[in-house]
């Protein structure tokens, strides 16, 4: 497995990203676009989650594709985004037929970021027009870490962001993920220097400072954010991708495995104070040709990119005016 020309969920034939983001709100929105309708389906684990038309991704259920997928900040709120991105994706003729109707179908997760410094003193919910301003800006490459609905993402010990890498396996298959990291859980090991997803790194995606070499970790949850914040929910919301075709069924095993990204990437995970929630989309673009050894690969290399974009997210988050916790890299020489 290597990782793909952009190291993006773009990777993926057929999908686009777009952010958008306001800086005096320390908040944003981010979009998954498809060049057509996506396979879909989702895996919570953690205790407090924020969401929008998930049921209708469960496999029993009768909707077998969908538009786009939102990651937003804003907590409930944030929900509206998905609002802006069905008037933009009617506007555009997408959505599901229904005689001369067309109902365009977003699923979204959201962050909770309303008590990360930015001004939230608003009269208009500013979600809705977020989420048009994102689905306009969709795109290959796009741009990661204090940007979209990473922009006001607080970690444990760091400032949090937008991430995203990607895997090519043997057979072709790419796979991609997507991530806003916002959990209470720490990023680092103690000392704040090395990356819990140290081991999976490739080259020097997040720094190449390679894994730490002490032992007996993780014994102690280090986390100035839960020392603020410590009633209030937090999360990390993401996107695994993949072109080979899979079933709802797939897709759902494909997301819950994934989940395993954010275990190794981030020390504690899944708290009853996080939302942890991975959506996972296939554009079908590609048969798979050993189904049973396919499906095992492509739910470990998403586990694999999103421990891989948690790092990413990190390491590419940058400071602004009012930030309530530094950078990771503004500790480093």
């Amino acid at each position: 497995m290597t990782p793909g020309v952009r190291n993006l969920i773009t990777d993926v034939p057929g999908l686009l990203v777009g952010n958008a983001q306001d800086a005096a709100l320390k908040s944003g929105t981010t979009v998954l676009l498809g060049e057509d309708r996506l396979t879909a389906s989702y895996s919570v684990m953690g205790g407090a989650p924020g969401t929008r038309e998930t049921d209708l991704l469960e496999p029993d259920k009768s909707v077998e594709q969908v538009d786009a997928i939102v990651l937003s900040g804003g907590s409930t709120y944030g929900l509206d985004a998905a609002s802006g991105v069905v008037s933009g994706l009617r506007a555009q003729g997408r959505g599901f037929a229904l005689l001369n109707l067309r109902i365009p179908l977003v699923p979204t997760a959201i962050i909770f970021d309303l008590l990360n410094g930015g001004d939230k003193d608003w009269i208009d919910n500013p979600y809705p027009a977020l989420g048009r301003a994102a689905l306009a800006d969709a795109r290959a490459d796009f741009g990661i870490g204090s940007v979209g609905a990473g922009t006001g993402a607080l970690t444990g010990m760091h400032k949090g962001g937008l991430g995203s890498a990607s895997l090519v396996l043997e057979s072709g298959i790419t796979v991609g993920a997507l991530i806003a990291a916002n959990p209470v859980g720490s990023v680092t090991t103690p000392g704040e220097r090395h990356f819990w997803a140290a081991p999976f790194e490739i080259g020097d995606e997040f720094g190449g400072l390679g894994p730490d070499p002490r032992g007996g970790l993780g014994r102690s949850v280090e986390s100035r954010k839960a020392g603020a914040f410590a009633q209030l929910a937090h999360t990390a919301i993401g996107i695994v991708a993949t072109d080979a075709g899979l079933t709802k069924a797939q897709a759902k095993r494909m997301a819950t495995v994934a989940h395993d990204g954010l275990a190794r990437a981030i020390v504690p995970s899944h708290m009853p104070s996080d939302g942890d929630l991975i959506f996972a989309v296939s554009t079908n673009g590609r048969a798979m040709q050993n189904p049973d050894g396919d499906l095992r690969d492509i739910g470990h290399a998403a586990g694999l990119c999103i421990a891989r974009a948690v790092a990413r997210a990190v390491y590419h988050a940058r400071p602004a005016p009012g930030d309530l916790l530094p950078c990771w890299s503004d500790g480093q020489s």
